[in-house]
């Protein structure tokens, strides 16, 4: 049945933050009436003069709607969305709304780390085409303001989480991206195996003339395969050489490597040291963005003038500027420790700011990498244990602190000039709005050092 076929559905909207806020409306325009329910004690904005629900999520109240649509941040397996799917309500996310409506070409990306990265640059690269392209999805913007509009656009870039992917049939991208899966979201689905279905449904449509971009670790071949079989033409990325991956970093000596996509059969090639971003990670990201570009016919020309001018995004491996002898830089993003990996290898020696909400995520794996990379932790948080004993295996000096600000104030007296990175390796609930306010916190406690110097 068509989800909006019948505006006489009593219809429940859980979760009103953004995405919440952009199916009200979204469904308010096309004459369905619905009501909300949040856990805080929202207003709703006075274009949506609809019932609202304050409070814990009642079972017995939502099992009297037909359909329930759920914002990506309440849990899937909630009781009270349970109790509701047993009364045999349909429940599902803003995905199946945009999938139903959406009638343009879809470039998606997903992953556990880079996809906004990602997505910026392939939206900015894409934008010359004709008929433009729009970003939506986990990027900020909620993707159904994107077709709530007269004009939808002829394309989009959506990235795409593993909450939006599980709670809608798959979408059908003509180019698709899994950039990575890696520990995460541990609070949110019942084990990474569920974790890894949710993402790689990104590709369940995918067929005939349709291109996948996938790791290049053999535990993708299966799948690259599978997709192979369909029709789907296959690229590959990571770190090695041009003439064997389509797209990726290669090595050109000690801790020096160049960037690399293919134009057809042609490999083109950016050195490291041309880019404005730092760290394989990123450059990684800048990689599989500019083979997107490639494919949807951008000259190289454009994609290296594109990559080599990226500045970066806020809070993912961001200079903030060198104050009081020190490099700071802002990695508040690294809510995991394969994020936090990435950025300390970029470094020779850092001070590491660290510490925060682990989500059952095990620290000690980075005992390798801080002993090489570490010369203090400085560990902040609710849950520092795992944290100090993560710096006595690696055998690196550990200062617990109660604040962002403390450590850049402690990190600041050092006197060995290395720089300062902000990498948590954790989420930041446990203090924190989100990360993004952790970031700025930190960069404030770092401008105001400057002040006072």
């Amino acid at each position: 049945m068509d989800m909006l076929q019948s505006s006489a559905m009593r219809t429940a909207i859980i979760g009103m933050g953004r995405t919440g806020l952009s199916v009200a409306r979204f469904l308010l325009s096309r004459g369905v009436a619905c009501e909300c329910f949040d856990e805080a004690p929202l207003v709703l904005p006075a274009d949506l003069p609809l019932p609202f629900h304050a409070g814990p999520l009642n079972g017995d109240i939502l099992a009297g709607f037909e359909r329930i649509i759920v914002s990506p941040g309440i849990h899937w397996q909630h009781p009270a969305l349970c109790q509701a799917r047993a009364a045999g309500a349909l429940i599902y996310g803003d995905l199946q709304l945009f999938n139903e409506f959406y009638r343009g070409d879809i470039v998606a990306v997903t992953g556990t780390n880079g996809k906004t990265t990602t997505v910026t640059l392939i939206n900015t690269m894409l934008d010359i085409l004709p008929g433009g392209i729009e970003a939506g999805g986990n990027i900020g913007r909620p993707m159904l303001e994107l077709i709530d509009t007269d004009e939808p656009p002829c394309r989009v870039v959506l990235e795409l989480s593993s909450f939006q992917l599980e709670r809608a049939e798959p979408v059908h991208p003509r180019w698709a991206a899994l950039l990575n899966i890696q520990p995460d979201h541990a609070d949110m689905h019942a084990d990474m195996e569920a974790y890894r279905a949710a993402k790689l449904r990104l590709f369940a449509r995918q067929g005939e003339g349709d291109k996948a971009m996938l790791p290049a670790g053999a535990e993708w071949d299966e799948l690259a395969a599978e997709l192979g079989g369909r029709g789907v033409y296959i690229r590959r990325f990571g770190v090695g050489s041009s003439g064997a991956l389509d797209c990726g970093v290669e090595m050109t000596g000690d801790s020096h490597w160049q960037l690399f996509w293919h134009h057809y059969d042609k490999a083109y090639t950016i050195d490291s040291s041309e880019l404005q971003t730092m760290g394989m990670h990123q450059h990684l990201n800048l990689a599989v963005a500019g083979q997107a570009a490639a494919d949807f016919g951008l000259s190289p020309a454009v994609i290296r003038q594109s990559l080599s001018t990226f500045r970066g995004l806020p809070h993912r491996l961001q200079f903030l500027g060198t104050v009081q002898g020190h490099g700071w830089y802002n990695d508040s993003k690294a809510t995991n420790p394969d994020s936090a990996r990435a950025a300390l290898l970029s470094f020779p020696k850092v001070i590491w700011i660290c510490g925060g909400l682990r989500k059952g995520l095990d620290v000690s794996q980075l005992k390798d990498v801080v002993a090489g990379h570490v010369a203090l932790m400085l560990v902040t948080g609710t849950d520092t244990r795992a944290f100090i004993e993560l710096g006595a295996m690696a055998g690196v000096e550990v200062h617990a602190v109660n604040s962002i600000g403390q450590a850049v104030k402690h990190a600041a007296a050092v006197a060995s000039g290395l720089p300062v990175l902000l990498s948590p390796a954790a989420a930041s609930q446990d203090q924190f709005r989100d990360y993004a306010e952790r970031g700025r916190c930190f960069a404030e406690a770092v401008a105001a050092l400057e002040v006072r110097s």
